[in-house]
Formats: C-alpha cells, structure tokens, sequence
C-alpha cells in the first residue's frame, strides 16, 4: 500500500478537530449546523439505515442532483464519471461484461458504461427514488434508452431479485463510505451470489489509519483492514488498488474476487 496522505489521519468526529475546522472555515458553520438538525430530524422518523439516508437523498436531490451524488459542479461530476470509467476499462472491461452498479445515482459513471456495453448489459440499483429519477433524465440527455439499462429501486443490499452468477463487474463507488458496517456486511454476504466465475467486486470507501469514526450518520471512516478481513469472512479475496491511489479523488478502493 502506498504511503497515507495525512487526511487519513484525521478523526473529523472529534470535538478538537470540528473546532479547528470552524476556526479555519467560518463560513462553514451555518451549513454545518443545518445538517446537524436535518441529522436529528432524520434519525428520529427513520427506522433503518437506509430509511434515513433515502431521506437524506431525497433534501439533496431537490437541491441538486449532481450535487447530491457528491459533485459540487457539472464540471467534477463528468470528470469523476469518467475516471471511474477509464479506471475499468484500463482494468480489462470489455462491451460484452456485465455490470452491477450498486447505488448508481444519477449515472454519473453510469451513463458512460451504458454507452459502452453491449445492450442490457448495465443493471444499476439505488435506495433513492429521487435519484433515480434523475437517473432517467440523464439517460434521456444522453441518448441512452436504445441500450436498455436497468434501474431498480431497492430497500437493501441482498440483491435476492437478481440472477446467480450473472454480473462479470459489480462496483460501488461513494456507498459503503455512507453506510455502517452492517450495511457493508450484508452486501458482502449476499454479492459473491450474483458474481459471474471469475468476476470482481469494486468498491471505494473513506479510509482512516486512526480511529474509525462517523461524521453524523453521513460520511463513514474505516480502516483498510476492518473491510478486507469483512470480505474474507464472506469467502473473497481481498485487495487494497494502489493504482486508484494515484488519482485525484479522496476515497480508496479495494477490490474483491472469489
């Protein structure tokens, strides 16, 4: 693994550093505080994880649909679309694979696998409606509805709705960096069972070399470890992607084979 950049060593739950941080950003604390209270109003009406997060993505998507898959302007969203892009197909995806896009968004990378693959060949989900909605515009901009994407709304990660042995790449880009780890247990013990022989499982996550921590129930911060020791115990192999350290972007990433 790569030398940790020093964000890695940050525990942004902390008192000390939310302090220095509104020292450093004044202009920040207002939006703070605003998510502080939708944070309490949030965890009081949802009963489940993905009850409170579908909440927290329905107020962001009303804003700014781009903005709510985590791209502050159009700009950085087609860019981190197309870095996981190339990132695949620098990584062998070919037009004939099979993609499971888990928490798909608005298809920031979405739509430029669509492009790419052979017809119904892409299969996104989301526990977003709003989102997914946004999904179908950008499906709509782009001209993609002759390639027959799937989009599916789902309330877990069991994917008991999908078939065996299918998806030839299953990814998950920005998820399991919103989701506590039963959420990530419960994905990883149920997507070795859609995984074509021979496929492989991507996903990014917040990495901390400290102590794992959660900012609001939001932004989740795992050490490298927790996670591939997880997907060991659901029966992968796991692997920390050093080249994806390379790139601008301030997840990392590992990927899970059978």
């Amino acid at each position: 693994m790569t030398k940790p950049p020093p964000s890695v060593r940050r525990n942004r739950a902390s008192l000390t550093y939310k302090l220095r941080y509104a020292a450093q950003n004044p202009d920040k604390i207002g939006s703070y505080l605003s998510r502080v209270a939708r944070d309490l109003k949030f965890r009081v009406s949802s009963r489940s994880h993905v009850a409170y997060y579908r909440a927290v993505m329905k107020s962001d998507t009303a804003r700014n649909p781009e903005a709510a898959v985590g791209s502050r302007t159009h700009e950085r969203w087609l860019a981190l679309g197309q870095m996981q892009f190339d990132y695949l197909v620098g990584h062998g995806l070919k037009p004939d694979d099979r993609i499971l896009e888990i928490g798909c968004g608005n298809l920031r990378a979405g739509w430029r696998f669509i492009d790419y693959l052979d017809a119904g060949n892409y299969y996104g989900i989301d526990i977003s409606p709003d989102i997914l909605l946004a999904a179908q515009h950008t499906l709509v901009r782009h001209d993609l509805r002759e390639k027959l994407p799937h989009l599916a709304l789902v309330g877990d990660l069991k994917l008991r709705f999908l078939p065996s042995r299918h998806f030839t790449v299953v990814h998950a880009h920005s998820v399991f960096s919103h989701s506590p780890i039963e959420v990530i247990d419960e994905c990883l013990a149920h997507v070795g069972r859609v995984l074509a022989p021979g496929g492989f499982f991507d996903f990014t996550f917040d990495r901390t070399e400290g102590t794992e921590h959660h900012v609001l129930r939001e932004d989740f911060y795992y050490r490298t470890e927790t996670l591939t020791a997880l997907a060991e115990r659901h029966g992968f192999s796991a692997r920390f992607m050093d080249d994806w350290e390379e790139l601008p972007h301030g997840q990392s990433k590992i990927r899970v084979t059978r």
